[in-house]
């Protein structure tokens, strides 16, 4: 993704705007970009790359999110109407890396 492309559809966040947040704040945890910026409280559709790319910020990984824009919003609209995420989206967007722990 391109800095001014939106991580948040819903509200309009982009990437920029979360990595300045990112490194401006350095925030513990991943939720605090929903609290600060409003990013994953509309669909949900970003949460799972939101959490991915707080996940590279405190790995010390470039901020980013590797899908089109285009794929991005594409499948954002699947996922409104079914509410299942394409997970060969996710997984091409973060690396496979979602920013959750695996099953105990």
């Amino acid at each position: 993704m391109n800095p001014d492309d939106e991580v948040c559809l819903c509200f309009h966040v982009s990437l920029r705007k979360v990595r300045t947040f990112l490194s401006r704040d350095n925030p513990p945890v991943a939720s605090l970009i929903s609290e600060c910026l409003g990013a994953g409280t509309g669909c949900q559709w970003c949460v799972p790359f939101l959490k991915h790319l707080h996940a590279c910020q405190v790995e010390g990984k470039p901020v980013d999110l590797k899908v089109s824009p285009e794929q991005y919003a594409k499948s954002r609209l699947s996922y409104r109407s079914t509410q299942q995420r394409d997970q060969r989206v996710v997984e091409e967007a973060t690396g496979g890396d979602t920013g959750e722990s695996p099953p105990s």
